[in-house]
């Protein structure tokens, strides 16, 4: 998870919290409160001040999460670089 992190940083393709992503991001949590992320989940959709996540490993099986936006648990966002489609090449 921190190795994630530091790459999707170093390579300009971060928001950080209180950003608001956008479905495909990936979204970095920090449980105990310290200085780096413990886990890492999908961002599914954002509806109002909620984000629904997509995340493996929670409980024991892969499974939808609803935070608050705000949650001070997220650490922030990794950006993926999508192909729109709109792209020609020549």
């Amino acid at each position: 998870v921190d190795k994630g992190m530091t790459k999707f940083k170093d390579s300009g393709m971060w928001r950080d919290c209180g950003a608001t992503p956008i479905p495909g991001d990936y979204v970095f949590f920090d449980w105990d409160g310290r200085t780096d992320p413990d886990h890492v989940g999908a961002v599914l959709c954002v509806e109002g001040d909620f984000l629904y996540t997509i995340e493996g490993n929670s409980g024991g099986k892969v499974a939808v999460q609803r935070y608050p936006k705000n949650d001070p648990r997220i650490v922030g966002y990794g950006v993926l670089n999508w192909k729109t489609g709109e792209e020609t090449t020549e």
